[in-house]
């Protein structure tokens, strides 16, 4: 399991409000005030992801300010991004006001002063989000040209706004089986997705270092292979021309970052273990085999056999009684 869970159900009605107040002080400092502060309902997952932390928090309508005098005294260097997944909030910043919706992206920087309350209370309704904290100086862009982004929503339903909400909501669904050891690299993932997602707002991608450029495009295109594995057309070329590089580039790529995969590798993996779940599945127990091969984008049962059995030891057909068997002894 990787962070730690803070809730108001752990302490005493009267005192769920203070207590809330206290532990969201310690990561962003400001004055709370809420129409439901006597029997305040809150929680969140406090996860340290290296020099990264990620907090995932649902939370009942209230209001956060922070004046300039607190906010100089309170500076840590930091940033605040926001991914708001249920609910709305509305955000005054240099006498500026911004709205922003469920899957709306959204960064302050954390020494300057701001008015966060809820755009609409919703009879109490909880709202939930996951909150991102960074040191300015990760930040591989100019701080003058973040600036320019700070406190503008962009959505995360699209482009990679879209990978970054994505993978920031897969590390809240996967937090109880995640390692602590595997904390900094996630926070390595997030920092290089939270620039790219910065210069593509900003347009300033090609002052990007061409590291987080590449890492950050493998990301795309493995997610552009797991939404198409369904074409059987899907090969190198396909993959090239989406992501505007040439072949020979796409393969240099994963020569590099595609962990002694090739791409065409990375496909065939990614087909067969869709297979093999659907495989294990017991409501697919009908379904037939080519049916299950052509579901991921191979269409010739021979070919599916004879990968299926390199990758796993034995065929289709015997894998899934395997599974169903298994799957029923332990009912």
């Amino acid at each position: 399991m990787i962070g730690t869970v803070f809730h108001t159900d752990d302490v005493p009605a009267a005192d769920r409000f203070d207590y809330w107040r206290d532990l969201v002080g310690r990561k962003r400092p400001s004055t709370m005030t809420s129409d439901y502060a006597d029997d305040f309902r809150a929680g969140l997952r406090l996860m340290e992801l290296g020099p990264v932390t990620v907090w995932p928090a649902s939370v009942q309508p209230a209001r956060y300010r922070l004046n300039t005098r607190s906010a100089r005294a309170a500076d840590a260097g930091t940033y605040h991004l926001t991914l708001l997944l249920d609910g709305g909030l509305a955000l005054e910043r240099n006498r500026r006001n911004e709205t922003f919706g469920p899957w709306d992206l959204h960064m302050v920087d954390d020494s300057e002063p701001f008015d966060l309350r809820p755009a609409d209370d919703g009879a109490g309704a909880l709202v939930r989000g996951i909150g991102v904290d960074f040191p300015k100086d990760l930040l591989p862009l100019p701080q003058d040209q973040v600036r320019a982004a700070l406190g503008r929503g962009t959505s995360g339903r699209e482009g990679v706004g879209a990978l970054l909400a994505g993978f920031l909501t897969g590390v809240e669904a996967q937090a109880r089986v995640l390692d602590p050891s595997d904390g900094p690299r996630l926070g390595q993932v997030v920092l290089d997705m939270v620039s790219v997602w910065l210069a593509g707002t900003l347009e300033t991608e090609p002052v990007l270092p061409p590291e987080t450029r590449q890492r950050a495009l493998m990301r795309r295109i493995d997610a552009f292979i797991r939404q198409n594995l369904h074409d059987p057309a899907l090969s190198p070329p396909v993959i090239a021309a989406a992501h505007h590089i040439s072949v020979s580039y796409l393969h240099r790529l994963f020569e590099q970052l595609g962990q002694g995969q090739t791409v065409a590798a990375r496909i065939r993996r990614q087909r067969l273990e869709n297979a093999r779940r659907d495989l294990e599945t017991p409501a697919l127990r009908s379904t037939p085999l080519h049916a299950v091969a052509a579901r991921w984008g191979i269409h010739r049962p021979s070919d599916f056999s004879r990968a299926f059995r390199a990758a796993y030891g034995t065929s289709p057909r015997e894998y899934r009684l395997q599974a169903l068997r298994s799957h029923a002894d332990k009912r």
